[in-house]
């Protein structure tokens, strides 16, 4: 039996400056799977943090009793320099206030570092491969100098999180509905996941150009797997981004039916020995990020919504108005926004006045979208 809470003291960038960070490692050292759990890598994004809080309890006894099949690494707050920086009264988490950084980009590239250690030693043993490219990536680790707080984290983070068969970042989206976000090779793998979730959609992208933490491992060993033709080199981390609703949806009562959902997930991939609980509906397939429209306004204005998350569009149909509040017909006239693709509404802008060049809306498609084959991915 093993509950353990930890707590890392990271060194400031400031004289007398000291951050504590707070984790949990649950569940058997020896069991032959782990998971990672964390949530709030935005730190202003909570409705993960409010499910790990439900969730916790149930790991906990679930372990008192000997139940417990895999090893739980769970950071509910995963950013505690996030959640420090408030401007104004405004709390500003999801980018580094001192480098202008989004806290989810920029994540190492571990087969770049790591790729002459591997070099002629792939072999035809998938699991010593596994293994060996662990070992490899935690030396590594353990090699680097952090020059920052925020690299102190982050190589916590990956350290905890590496050898993990399922690795779980929790977000959220600013209006939206549930979704998942992650590599093409692992569905439909994880369909079984979306369906726990109950995820309008499951978007997927081998790499969405900005270096997020989901693409960490399965870059690598897809990176890996591409330098060894012939050799057996499985994605053997299951990664995603999972999306819970919008910034507002911190409740009770949501927080506990995600924690519930996950934790049948958990019970029926055997991670867990308990009741998975009644099989969930079947959720939509995954489609390509690149069918995925990320609808811009051209201009500033006031936006006012036509349609409903959830909703069906049709390419050129009007999604909202933006009223104007500059030129000759300021807070007068309005100029629709039309949809770029047949598809339903994922999520929506909760902040209604806008400047140029803001994303308002996600609609999800099916059909690969021309803007989008090749490009930034991401909305940042």
């Amino acid at each position: 039996m093993s509950f353990e809470r930890k707590t890392v003291m990271l060194r400031g960038d400031a004289p007398g400056t000291v951050t504590e960070f707070t984790y949990y490692v649950i569940g058997p050292e020896n069991a032959p799977e782990k998971v990672h759990l964390q949530a709030a890598l935005h730190a202003d994004e909570h409705p993960g943090t409010m499910l790990l809080h439900h969730l916790l309890p149930m790991l906990r006894q679930a372990d008192d009793q000997g139940r417990l099949r895999a090893r739980f690494t769970v950071m509910p707050a995963v950013n505690p320099f996030g959640l420090a920086q408030h401007s104004l009264r405004h709390h500003i988490g999801r980018y580094d206030t001192n480098t202008g950084v989004n806290f989810n980009r920029r994540w190492p590239d571990l087969f770049a570092a790591i790729r002459s250690q591997l070099s002629g030693r792939i072999g035809d043993d998938e699991v010593a491969n596994v293994n060996l490219i662990r070992s490899t990536v935690a030396r590594w680790i353990d090699a680097q100098q952090p020059r920052t707080a925020a690299e102190q984290l982050r190589l916590l983070i990956l350290r905890e999180a590496h050898d993990a068969t399922f690795i779980f970042d929790l977000h959220c989206d600013d209006d939206s509905l549930i979704h998942i976000f992650t590599s093409p090779e692992l569905m439909p793998e994880l369909q079984d996941l979306a369906d726990w979730m109950g995820a309008a959609a499951t978007l997927t992208a081998a790499d969405s150009g900005g270096g997020s933490f989901d693409e960490v491992m399965p870059q690598l060993y897809r990176k890996v797997a591409q330098a060894s033709p012939g050799k057996p080199v499985p994605m053997a981390s299951a990664t995603a981004t999972l999306e819970y609703r919008g910034q507002a949806d911190v409740f009770d009562t949501l927080g506990a039916d995600d924690a519930r959902r996950l934790w049948g997930f958990l019970c029926g991939r055997n991670l867990i020995d308990g009741d998975a609980g009644s099989p969930p509906a079947r959720m939509p397939e995954a489609t390509p990020l690149e069918a995925t429209e990320v609808v811009r306004v051209d201009r500033p204005g006031l936006l006012a919504y036509r349609v409903e998350l959830g909703e069906r569009v049709t390419k050129g149909q009007p999604v909202a108005d933006l009223i104007a509040m500059e030129g000759p017909e300021a807070f007068m006239s309005r100029t629709p926004i039309l949809a770029g693709t047949d598809g339903f509404v994922l999520s929506r802008r909760r902040h209604k006045y806008v400047p140029r060049g803001t994303n308002i809306m996600k609609i999800v498609g099916t059909e690969i979208l021309p803007s989008r084959k090749g490009a930034y991915l991401l909305e940042d």
